[in-house]
């Protein structure tokens, strides 16, 4: 992971806003980048004017969105197809797919805009909106919305964090790490409270 952050940060400092841009495409991608880190030292930059805020706010938001689009759409035009066709094998019928891109059409847009603040599932959410088959239409203005808030709201704290950012963005990961756990927990419980249901049902 070290290695991810130093590239990042000799990026930015090398190419500026283009180099904010690929970090964080390549982050919302999925590749293992600390993208609430980047975003951060990107504030930070601003806030000792190595960078304006309005390019780099840009360069950030547009890196973002292009990243979590080129999930959505693998999960679309690859996840998907792998699915219909080995999903047997994994018990994933169609019939569970199609289960999966009801419950995105009711529930996934809240996913899809608060996932960024959740690391790794954020990248799991757009694949699965692609791989169920979730319209673009749909798709679109709730994961952008989202990737908006989320880096304008790190941009943010690094600008007024200056030089403490290094101590306060550690914490907050570790915070965002606790979430991650707790909504895995929460899903696995209902899941197995799910299951645990349906031979009652069925007697």
């Amino acid at each position: 992971m070290d290695i991810f952050i130093q590239w990042a940060k000799h990026a930015i400092k090398s190419y500026g806003y283009l180099g904010v841009f690929g970090s964080q495409m390549l982050g919302m991608f999925g590749l293992p980048v600390p993208d609430e880190t980047i975003l951060t030292f990107t504030g930070f930059l601003v806030h000792k004017n190595y960078l304006h805020l309005a390019p780099a706010l840009l360069a950030a938001y547009l890196g973002s969105i292009c990243g979590i689009t080129l999930n959505y759409l693998v999960g679309r035009f690859v996840g998907f197809p792998l699915l219909h066709k080995y999903g047997y094998y994994l018990r994933l019928t169609d019939e569970r797919i199609n289960q999966a891109h009801r419950w995105f059409e009711r529930y996934g847009k809240v996913a899809l805009f608060g996932g960024y603040f959740l690391p790794g599932l954020r990248h799991l959410t757009a694949f699965s909106a692609g791989a169920s088959r979730l319209e673009y239409r749909l798709f679109a203005p709730y994961a952008y919305a989202g990737g908006l808030v989320w880096v304008a709201t790190f941009i943010a704290l690094g600008y007024f964090l200056g030089e403490e950012w290094r101590k306060i963005v550690p914490q907050i990961q570790s915070y965002l790490w606790m979430a991650v756990g707790l909504v895995i927990f929460v899903t696995c419980l209902v899941y197995l409270l799910q299951r645990l249901r349906r031979p009652a049902r069925q007697n």
